[in-house]
C-alpha cells in the first residue's frame, strides 16, 4: 500500500435518475465519490443524505449498501488510485475537513441540473459530486486539469484519469450501521420545505457578485 493513496470511484447508480441518465447518454456511471479507505467501504461525496429525499444534500459519507440498496446485491464501479506527495495529500485533507465541518457548505443543485447546458455554475461554498471530486483530483497534483475543476462532468473526469492505476468491476453489498436511516421516507411537505431552503441559499449567493471569484479561489 502506498502512503497517501486515495481512490476516485465512479458508480453505476441504481436510482431511477441514474437509469434515465444512462439511457439518455449511453455512459454507465452516474455518480462519483472519493474514498480514503483501501477496503472501499466508506466514500465521501456531495450527494443526498437520504435515498428518497434529494433536497437534504451536501457533504456526506456513503457506504456500499447506499449504492447497492434494496434487492441489489452489488454495485458496478470504476476505481482510480492516486498517490499524492505529502504536501498535496495535506491539501486534500484540509479541503475534506473544511467540507465536512463548515455549516455553510451546501449542495450545488443548480450546477447539477444545468451542467449539460452551462458546463459548470460556480457558487460559493457549494458543490455537487462532480465539482467536489474534480477539486480533490486537482489538489492531489497527480492529474493536470485543463479547465476549471467545476466544469468537469463524470465522463470527462474518467478520461482525465485514464492511465492511472484502476479497477473496474462489481463491489458486493456490505451492511452499514446507517442504512435504515438512509432509507427512511419523509412526508411531501418536507420535500417542499427543504427545496425552498436550498434554493433560497443558492439564490442569495448567486446575487453576490464576488461569489464566483471566491469559489474559483477556494482550496
Amino acid at each position: 500500500m502506498r502512503k497517501n493513496e486515495l481512490f476516485i470511484v465512479l458508480i453505476r447508480a441504481h436510482t431511477g435518475l441514474g437509469k434515465f441518465a444512462r439511457l439518455f447518454t449511453g455512459y454507465p456511471y452516474t455518480h462519483i465519490a472519493v474514498s480514503l479507505d483501501r477496503s472501499l467501504t466508506d466514500f465521501v461525496s456531495y450527494s443526498r443524505r437520504y435515498h428518497s429525499f434529494p433536497f437534504d444534500a451536501g457533504f456526506t459519507h456513503e457506504y456500499r449498501d447506499y449504492y447497492a440498496f434494496g434487492h441489489h446485491r452489488d454495485v458496478k464501479v470504476k476505481v482510480y488510485r492516486l498517490c499524492p506527495d505529502d504536501a498535496h495529500a495535506e491539501a486534500v485533507r484540509k479541503f475534506l475537513a473544511r467540507c465536512e465541518s463548515d455549516p455553510d457548505e451546501v449542495f450545488n443543485l443548480y450546477a447539477m441540473i444545468t451542467m449539460p447546458l452551462l458546463h459548470g455554475l460556480p457558487i460559493r461554498n457549494a458543490h455537487n459530486c462532480m465539482s467536489f471530486t474534480a477539486k480533490v483530483i486537482e489538489l492531489t497534483g497527480c492529474v493536470q486539469l485543463d479547465k476549471p475543476y467545476y466544469r468537469y462532468s463524470i465522463p470527462e473526469l474518467d478520461a482525465c484519469l485514464t492511465g492511472q492505476p484502476s479497477f473496474e468491476g462489481s463491489l458486493p453489498r456490505i451492511r452499514s450501521a446507517g442504512y435504515q436511516t438512509y432509507m427512511q421516507r419523509f412526508e411531501p411537505v418536507r420535500y417542499l420545505r427543504d427545496l425552498r431552503r436550498l434554493t433560497r441559499t443558492l439564490n442569495a449567493r448567486l446575487l453576490r457578485k464576488k461569489d464566483a471569484a471566491d469559489f474559483r479561489d477556494e482550496i
